[in-house]
């Protein structure tokens, strides 16, 4: 018996409020504000780059950023009339068969 009740009054209690649920309404800016902090309370762990993280460490001056390795590149290579080993970008391709095999 004690069953019953106790899933007739959650019952009720679910249909109340539903009831009251759908007569609620919240105006769009507190929908924009609720979405903004879950995007930032879901993102919190990989926000350690901003000042208000208790894990932020004040960037050190005396670092610099490293300078990316210098490599040759192909575009320059090909636009550049003065390169005389400049092969043409074309080439044939070799079937391993031959027709009708």
């Amino acid at each position: 018996m004690r069953v019953w009740i106790t899933c007739f009054l959650l019952l009720f209690a679910a249909a109340e409020l539903l009831d009251w649920l759908q007569t609620f309404a919240m105006p769009l800016p507190i929908f924009v504000l609720g979405g903004a902090f879950l995007a930032i309370a879901s993102n919190y762990s990989k926000l350690t780059n901003l000042p208000f993280h208790p894990e932020y460490e004040e960037p050190d001056s005396s670092q610099t950023l490293p300078t990316p390795p210098t490599t040759p590149s192909v575009l320059n290579a090909s636009v550049s009339s003065k390169a005389p080993t400049a092969r043409p970008l074309s080439f044939t391709i070799r079937k391993p068969f031959q027709p009708g095999d």
